[in-house]
């Protein structure tokens, strides 16, 4: 096509700019920049830009439910409670408090979604590792590979399932049946690789005199809005529902219920969610529909069809590690997008859709910059004054991430023949 390599420039550019943010600015500028200039040069026609936008509503519905129940339970002190009782428990022993803040992160990564872990559980859990005066290292990093680790437990795990799944999104119970053995193979997997490349810091004594916050009545209804919440989702998913809905009613409903119980106004509490994740997303939606015009899709799908004709089983090892690592050099959502249209358009079989979800959601624990995330996690610990480079986190990346995907994907070849 005429257009390609122009396309091709402008989507490479706009993803340059979303991963590298140049003076700062903001993710979304730049996705909305790179969508709105393939607008203006005619090389993707407005009806089309716009469609692509709306195929994104399910994700948005449930990107702002979620984000609206994560602010109200980070504002009234539940994550902070949480955290602290992690030191309660661990009784001055490093090794517990680690395995206690990794497997809150997960039940939050599962029934709160990633973003959850990595926005608002992260900021805690560093404070609270200071009150202890231990090093904060392999407890942050805990909240960031758990976020991917186990994001895939649950349809409502990671915003890039409904992308990849879309209106294909398998029910509940098909769901466990898929992903139950690899899920837990990835948990425990992660765990291991990260408590053993730290063994040195987690040999330390944690502090016992850690203040316990004050569990407020508004964080306890907040903590059981965050279960109505799940219980909600998981009913929805069970029925094969689409989420989005459900999760911005649900979180609504929470949320209203909460500050109602306060007589305080809701809008304290949206101007703190980060609005700017909606046309990031949706600018995505726009971008891959620029390479689908250029065809690049397309080939794809030709390629998956005949690898799969060829072999279900290593099509779906190979995809798995591909896409694994190609969201690092893409980031997760647009990588999410372009595989989720690819695998549907082919009709792949459900081991290789399968085998391409652990992938979105697991192959960006290799980098920082392998998934949203991620990357609002190393936006979170910066705003604390805490960083973590690049190169730290690829040297636990480069183990974690193969070990647990290999693992995972094996889990789920095996899962399929039990």
């Amino acid at each position: 096509m005429s257009g390609s390599p122009a396309i091709y420039a402008i989507c490479a550019a706009s993803m340059c700019g979303v991963l590298v943010r140049p003076w700062r600015t903001p993710e979304a500028l730049w996705a909305v920049a790179g969508a709105g200039l393939l607008v203006l040069l005619g090389l993707v026609p407005w009806q089309e830009a716009a469609a692509a936008v709306g195929k994104g509503t399910d994700v948005y519905l449930f990107l702002v439910g979620m984000m609206l129940l994560s602010e109200l339970a980070r504002r009234e002190g539940l994550f902070d409670y949480l955290a602290a009782i992690c030191v309660r428990r661990a009784n001055g022993s490093a090794h517990r408090l680690f395995l206690l803040v990794y497997t809150v992160g997960t039940v939050v990564t599962v029934f709160m979604s990633n973003d959850a872990t990595a926005v608002v559980l992260t900021p805690a859990v560093l404070a609270v590792s200071r009150r202890a005066r231990v090093s904060p290292l392999p407890y942050l990093l805990a909240c960031a590979f758990i976020a991917n680790a186990a994001s895939f437990v649950l349809p409502i795990s990671n915003p890039a399932n409904l992308v990849i799944f879309g209106d294909r999104l398998p029910p509940l119970l098909q769901w466990f049946e898929r992903f139950a053995l690899p899920s837990v193979l990835s948990v425990v997997a992660t765990y291991a690789v990260l408590r053993a490349m730290h063994r040195r810091e987690l040999s330390e004594s944690v502090a016992t005199d850690v203040e316990l916050p004050e569990f407020t009545r508004a964080a306890k209804l907040a903590g059981a809005g965050v279960l109505f919440t799940a219980g909600v989702l998981l009913v929805a998913s069970a029925y094969g529902m689409s989420l989005g809905l459900p999760t911005l009613l649900a979180a609504a409903t929470v949320c209203l219920a909460v500050l109602a119980s306060q007589r305080e106004s809701p809008w304290a509490l949206a101007r703190r969610v980060s609005w700017s994740v909606l046309p990031l997303v949706a600018g995505l939606f726009v971008l891959v529909e620029g390479l689908q015009r250029a065809g690049i899709l397309a080939r794809l799908t030709q390629l998956l069809r005949a690898a799969i004709a060829a072999s279900e089983t290593g099509t779906a090892l190979g995809a798995g590690v591909a896409v694994a690592f190609a969201c690092n050099l893409l980031n997760n959502l647009p990588a999410g997008l372009v595989a989720g249209l690819v695998v549907a358009r082919a009709d792949a079989t459900p081991v290789v859709q399968s085998a391409v979800a652990i992938a979105v959601d697991l192959g960006p624990n290799l980098s920082v910059t392998g998934s949203l995330a991620t990357i609002l996690w190393l936006l979170a610990i910066r705003n604390e004054g805490e960083n973590v480079s690049a190169r730290q986190f690829l040297k636990v990346g480069a183990v974690a991430m193969p070990v647990a995907l290999v693992l995972a994907l094996l889990g789920l070849m095996l899962q399929r023949v039990l």
